[in-house]
Parts: C-alpha cells; structure tokens; sequence
C-alpha cells in the first residue's frame, strides 16, 4: 500500500499537467507510450510464442493510433493501420502455416486486440483533448475513473460482504455500489467546481449519467482484464508500476470508460 501511493503521489501531478496544461500533442506521445507498453503485456499474457517482429510491428501499430487522432483524416489513417495491421498478422499465419510454430488464429486475434482495439480505445483521451475545452473534458474519464476505483476498494475493504463473481473474489456488491456512488458524487463535485471557476455551463443530469454509465464501465472493464489473467493463470500483467503492476494493470477500466465518456460527451453534452 505505501508503494502504490507513493507511485500515485509522483504520477498523479505529472499526468495532471500533461492533461490540463500542456498540449494534445504530449498526451498522444503519453498515450502511444501507454498503449505500445500494454500492447507488449498483453501479448505477453495472452499469445507469448509470436515472433518478435510481429510483436514489435504490433507494437509500433499501437504507438502510432493515438497520433492519428490528432489529424483530420484520422478515420482514414486508422483504417490504414489496421490494414496494415491485418496484412503483418495473416502474412506470418500463412508463412508459417503446417509448420510446428504454425500461428494460431486465436493469437491473430490476440494481437489485433493489443495492436489496434486497445489503443482505438485509449486514444479518446486524445480526442477529448482535442476538443474544444478539452482540457476540461478529457478529465471526466479520468475523474470516473480513479474516484470509481477508490471508492470500490474502500467500500470492499470496509463493507464487503457479498463477494460478486469468482473472477474476482476480493470484489464484493458493496464494494460495486461505493465504486458508483464515488464516481457519481465525484463527477458532480467536478462539475461544481468548472461552474464556479469558469463562464461555462454545466448540465448536472448529465454528468450523472455520466458518471453511472462511467462507473459501471470501469468496473466492467476493470473484470474483462481480470477475466484474462484468471483464464491465463497470471496475477499482474508486469510489473513496470511498482505496487500496480504492469502498465496494462493500471490503465485497464480507462479503455473501456474513456471511450463511452467521449461517446457521451458528444451525444450529450455536459459542459458547455
């Protein structure tokens, strides 16, 4: 616990300035960083026997996506990828194709996973960023998403009672409901504080839907990457983050929370 905090104590300032203050060009460098280092756990995790420059490919695959983001012709670029993505993977199936390190469809699909959907996933922070106010917006993902995480892990620790699934045993319906109600009551108070600092308009509602639709798919998310590791038999996808593991382990919920926020964002706006 000391360590996890003292890490969060570091990371937490610096991914605040990257977010709020700087450019959306270093939260791309940042996040093609993120996704390239995941890309590599998880197929570590997952499909380990690929061969190092499909892994590498991959992983370059993966770096490049949140950069796209930035252009204008992004969904063209990002149809490219993964063209390219495809065409990497398949070529080296049929290379290798009745030989004994034969590639396994299953890894193909592994790698698509790590190389292209994850990071397309991650990669709405840069949108958001690049939004306009999106140095406001492109915390909302980020608010739902740690506030959510503290407050399942309290809540568990301090009531848990009535464990949830065996994929997660620690996990507990208490422990759900607190992750909730944080990420809701978190929203709301971030919202407070935009309204009083700035001329902008807030739409409350909306930043409840936010954070129950947010919530549930951090806690969902944060399961799916469990799901894997249990079926896989391994606790941490590494160990870069020194008291939360692998890279992959800390940025897990994000992919499936930062996406639905920026989906909600423009469908229904919160900030104005």
């Amino acid at each position: 616990m000391k360590t996890r905090i003292i890490v969060a104590a570091v990371a937490i300032p610096v991914l605040f300035v990257i977010l709020f203050f700087l450019q959306p060009i270093f939260l791309a460098l940042l996040t093609a960083i993120i996704c390239a280092i995941a890309a590599y756990e998880f197929m570590k995790a997952v499909c380990p026997d690929m061969k190092l420059w499909v892994k590498i490919s991959v992983m370059v695959c993966a770096a490049a996506i949140p950069f796209v983001h930035l252009t204008d012709i992004s969904y063209a670029l990002i149809r490219g990828i993964l063209v390219v993505l495809l065409l990497v993977l398949f070529a080296e199936g049929i290379r290798t194709f009745s030989k004994e390190d034969q590639v396994p469809f299953e890894n193909i699909i592994c790698c698509i996973f790590a190389g292209f959907v994850y990071p397309v996933m991650m990669s709405s922070l840069v949108t958001l960023k690049a939004m306009d106010n999106g140095k406001l917006l492109v915390l909302l993902p980020i608010v739902v998403t740690f506030c959510c995480d503290s407050g399942a892990y309290f809540a568990g620790m301090f009531l848990g009672k009535h464990r949830i699934t065996a994929v997660s045993p620690k996990k507990s319906v208490e422990g759900y409901i607190g992750g909730v109600v944080s990420g809701i009551a978190c929203l709301l108070i971030y919202g407070g504080i935009i309204a009083l600092a700035t001329d902008l308009e807030v739409n409350f509602l909306a930043l409840a839907v936010y954070g129950v639709l947010g919530s549930a798919a951090v806690e969902i998310g944060d399961l799916a990457y469990s799901l894997i590791k249990r079926q896989k038999g391994i606790k941490d996808y590494g160990n870069l983050i020194p008291g939360h593991g692998g890279m992959l382990d800390r940025f897990d919920s994000m992919s499936f929370s930062a996406p639905l926020i920026c989906a909600l964002v423009s469908i229904f706006p919160a900030i104005i």
